[in-house]
């Protein structure tokens, strides 16, 4: 995904602007093998939409001696986030707890507990939110968090769709689950679910507009 411009507000917060639109990242979770994400504003939906399922980055690095071609893979899933009202949660049926906060952010944050921890009780669901040094700020957004998972397990009606919903943007990882394949040795980009190539050249350009 490329995006027209992009603008550091701090050190876990992203102003980007991609479509005609602008809208905000921020990291709610950052660990090996997971990056949580949550995007707000106008554009989020048209740039996100597309971006569900594997995506794989296949080049021969410059230390490969014998030519062969290292795959990377990446699977995302994207989770709409209900407003308070839709999805309403009583305060008995959460436990916070709170600790020490990680990474960069100089001595403060790392000596203050402002990491944020909620555990929904009722279905056993754990958020956890590092991505403002204010542990008020990190609850409010480990609580929008909670209500986006829980948006999927809701109604017993539903609750077997979303999961597959889920679980079919994410996928396993493995081939037959390919969203987008970038073939640098190549200079190719292939979508697998509409079967458009581009160049990568243009792909790193235009973002996914030149698979369009």
């Amino acid at each position: 995904m490329t995006l027209s411009c992009l603008s550091v507000t701090s050190s876990h917060s992203i102003l980007a602007c991609a479509r005609g639109g602008s809208f905000s990242v921020e990291i709610a979770e950052e660990r090996p093998g997971t990056l949580i994400m949550r995007v707000s504003g106008k554009g989020a939906v048209d740039v996100f939409s597309a971006e569900a399922g594997g995506h794989r980055w296949q080049r021969v690095p410059p230390t490969e001696r014998k030519g062969r071609v290292h795959t990377s893979t990446v699977t995302v899933a994207v989770l709409r986030e209900p407003t308070a009202t839709e999805l309403v949660i009583c305060d008995d049926d959460l436990e916070w707890s709170t600790c020490r906060g990680s990474g960069p952010g100089g001595q403060k944050r790392n000596k203050t507990e402002s990491t944020v921890i909620v555990r929904h009780l009722p279905s056993g669901l754990t958020v956890r939110c590092e991505s403002e040094r204010s542990q008020l700020q990190n609850r409010v957004t480990a609580l929008a968090l909670l209500r986006a998972h829980l948006l999927a397990i809701t109604n017993d009606s539903v609750t077997e769709k979303r999961c597959d919903d889920r679980r079919g943007q994410v996928g396993s990882g493995m081939r037959g689950d390919k969203r987008r394949t970038v073939q640098l040795q190549n200079d190719i980009v292939v979508d697998h679910v509409t079967g458009r190539r581009a160049r990568v050249r243009e792909y790193l350009r235009e973002g996914p507009d030149a698979l369009c």
